[in-house]
């Protein structure tokens, strides 16, 4: 029997058509300003990289959007999201945008602005 430390694929899969069905309110708002090729690009929501589900990725910039609640301002939580940063480029080359979500909240032109200024 074969064992494995991360999830299956397929269960990752059904795990990001879930949280498609619930996200955050900043999540919501941000995917309003990149869907339907708004940005010039096709945006994925809640895309399955293996072994992590990326809030938003653009797949012909190889850009990971980030969106970070409150759960991520601890010193634990930072260095848990710089080692997976770090893991999703050396496995799937891309480079990671991480936006607060209280910053999506106050000003989504500013979230979208930096969303632009990545794919540059």
């Amino acid at each position: 029997m074969l064992e494995h430390d991360g999830p299956s694929l397929f269960s990752l899969t059904a795990f990001a058509r879930a949280m498609r069905k619930k996200p955050t309110a900043s999540e919501a708002l941000l995917w309003r300003w990149l869907c339907r090729k708004q940005l010039g690009v096709r945006v994925r929501r809640q895309h399955a990289l293996y072994p992590y589900v990326a809030d938003f990725f653009v797949a012909s910039h190889r850009l990971v959007v980030e969106v970070d609640g409150a759960v991520h301002r601890s010193a634990e939580a930072r260095a848990r999201d710089v080692r997976r940063d770090a893991e999703l480029a050396r496995l799937h080359g891309v480079r990671v945008l991480r936006i607060d979500a209280e910053l999506v909240l106050a000003g989504v032109f500013a979230a979208v602005a930096l969303v632009r200024a990545a794919m540059r």
